[in-house]
């Protein structure tokens, strides 16, 4: 067995008492005390995550736009300037998702980012796809990442950095702008306003130490998980993987059609998938009795067919379980899910559930 890895925060999360756990290799914190402390945070305030875990990959040569345009589902043409941020999937030749990540226009090329768990087999099929190509990734293992997410997260983080406050406060969603070796954007997982920033691994923990004195909470995986479901957003290998396609995982929205002639991974499948009829789609689900729903259970839809759940959850905000399902296409707005051999009514909305800390589904 490989030792699990360590972020370059490991020993500040000790010290802020973390409980640590393993989490695609590495040792995470799942939280610091209270999980439903940390979400309420985020929710009302300002926390921070350590997802120095995930993966950066620089992407430079003199075919990396022509490439990126056949590996991903989305259009890095769409990257008007630079800083500018797109959220894809990275397809293979069967429509399947390898990963959901973030593409980011640099001065020198584009930043991508990538999830933990999957770095070995994503770096492995970009490199394979990358044959013919001139283009060269370059892994940022030097850089640690914290996102730091919530109402005044911003605040809080322009009181650390002063210098770069202006700058900051004037990033729209979904753009990035490099500061002296770092990279601050302005996205997120959580469904607030924040920031997800890229620190030089030896100034990571000092960084950290700052943002605690400045307010804002040290948060763990266990948030992480309920907030992003209450925000409506997928994750990998539970909501889309390597056999579920963009259009079945609520994804069909980053894949860029047009132009007609741009031949990215898995377009065929997509073709034939949408004009033979796409049988499944995703909704959101809601429980507003007693019990949890949970990932793995089965979704029945009286004379329509079944589905599964794929992350489920009970919702620190609302006060009631929700989950993210995938269910047959002609799903209306209510359907049974088998809790413990007890079928159960739940109700079909469309998500996101939760967005800037209020309800927002019907």
């Amino acid at each position: 067995m490989t030792a699990p890895q360590r972020t370059p925060l490991y020993q500040e999360h000790l010290a802020a008492n973390a409980k640590m756990v393993d989490f695609a290799g590495w040792e995470m914190p799942i939280n610091y005390g209270s999980q439903l402390k940390e979400h309420e945070l985020v929710r009302t305030d300002a926390g921070m995550f350590d997802v120095s875990h995930m993966t950066v990959v620089d992407i430079t040569g003199a075919d990396a736009r022509n490439w990126l345009r056949k590996l991903i589902a989305n259009d890095v043409d769409k990257l008007a300037f630079e800083g500018k941020a797109l959220y894809s999937g990275m397809l293979n030749e069967k429509g399947g998702v390898v990963d959901d990540l973030i593409v980011y226009l640099t001065a020198t090329g584009y930043r991508m980012v990538i999830n933990a768990g999957t770095t070995e087999k994503d770096l492995a099929w970009m490199e394979r796809e990358s044959r013919g190509f001139d283009v060269a990734l370059s892994v940022r293992r030097d850089l640690a990442m914290l996102a730091v997410q919530g109402p005044n997260a911003i605040d809080k983080v322009c009181r650390v950095k002063p210098d770069w406050a202006d700058a900051v406060r004037a990033l729209k969603v979904f753009q990035g702008m490099p500061f002296d070796g770092w990279f601050v954007a302005r996205t997120g997982y959580t469904g607030e306003d924040g920031l997800e920033i890229m620190i030089p691994e030896a100034e990571a923990a000092g960084f950290f130490r700052a943002l605690i004195g400045a307010g804002v909470a040290p948060c763990g995986l266990g948030a992480r998980d309920t907030l992003r479901l209450e925000a409506g957003m997928n994750l990998y290998g539970h909501d889309m993987d390597e056999t579920v396609s963009p259009l079945e995982a609520g994804m069909g929205w980053t894949i860029a059609w047009e132009p007609a002639d741009r031949r990215f991974n898995g377009r065929e499948a997509l073709e034939a998938q949408k004009s033979a009829g796409v049988a499944m789609k995703q909704v959101g689900l809601v429980l507003e009795g007693r019990g949890v729903l949970r990932e793995g259970l089965t979704v029945l839809v009286d004379g329509v067919g079944e589905g599964v759940i794929t992350s489920g959850t009970f919702s620190p905000t609302l006060k009631h379980s929700i989950a993210i399902a995938r269910v047959p296409v002609g799903t209306g707005e209510t359907a049974i899910v088998d809790l413990r051999g007890t079928p159960t009514p739940v109700r079909v909305v469309k998500m996101p559930f939760v967005r800037n800390g209020k309800k927002v589904f019907h």
